[in-house]
């Protein structure tokens, strides 16, 4: 557990470097904000979270997968982390904020195309 990171994680960083590589400029892990988000836009009230899959509840292949030992203990852990995720969601929301959410698988080579679309889409919309 102490190896899993919170913050710089690959993906994280795969969609700031599009982000910075695109001219837009933002700000990281604002603690003063519901659910410390990973990328703020505090101009356009927007905000962007990178999710694991596994961690996060995702229903992709690695996000749907059990652990075989102590199941119990992580599907508990998982159901957690998806209730605070939508706290966080809603209380942004009722802030002003707009939200998107980016998963892990998303930001695989083969998907990144997809990708680039919805952050572009979700920034200037």
């Amino acid at each position: 557990m102490r190896a899993v990171r919170s913050k710089d994680t690959r993906p994280e960083l795969i969609v700031r470097r599009w982000l910075h590589s695109q001219g837009y400029r933002y700000r990281l892990h604002r603690k003063d904000l519901p659910g410390t988000p990973d990328i703020v836009f505090p101009a356009r009230k927007k905000v962007i979270f990178v999710h694991g899959c596994f961690w996060h509840g995702h229903d992709c292949a690695r996000g749907d997968r059990q652990p075989k030992t102590n199941s119990e203990y992580w599907s508990r852990k998982i159901e957690r982390n998806v209730a605070r995720d939508l706290e966080h969601r809603e209380a942004l929301a009722g802030l002003g904020w707009k939200v998107l959410t980016v998963w892990e698988c998303h930001t695989r080579l083969e998907r990144r195309d997809e990708l680039v679309d919805r952050l572009h889409n979700f920034i200037q919309s």
